[in-house]
């Protein structure tokens, strides 16, 4: 899974300038994929897999300490998942530019996928 880091990095390159951003949250709700302080999962990420997409501090992203940011997100039936809990690492929203959930893609789907690659295309068209 660790490889679409890479993947973001490469969205992020292609559409940033057309005010396009990747933000990472990290969770240690999944088990110890973000092992380590927030300095060292950024620095890890960095020195890995060359992200300079913003990562934020560590949060909750299910259950009652949900940062309420994520209670927005898994409120939203955005296609093709619909709503409900996050259910692993890199489960990925887009928004558009209103703020809008318009897609919400299961750990599975890669950031490089058609399927993804439309839905961020069609945003950044309107």
């Amino acid at each position: 899974m660790t490889i679409q880091f890479l993947q973001l990095q490469d969205m992020q390159d292609k559409y940033g300038e057309e005010n396009f951003a990747v933000l990472g949250f990290p969770t240690d709700q999944f088990g110890s994929f973000a092992a380590g302080t927030d300095q060292e999962v950024k620095d890890f990420c960095q020195a890995k897999y060359k992200v300079s997409f913003d990562l934020f501090s560590k949060i909750e992203v299910n259950g009652e300490q949900a940062a309420p940011f994520y209670g927005y997100l898994t409120s939203q039936d955005a296609p093709p998942t619909g709503k409900g809990k996050v259910e692993w690492n890199f489960e990925k929203f887009v928004l558009d530019r209103k703020g809008h959930v318009i897609g919400r893609f299961r750990p599975h789907v890669q950031p490089r996928s058609k399927e993804m690659k439309s839905v961020i295309e069609k945003a950044l068209a309107s």
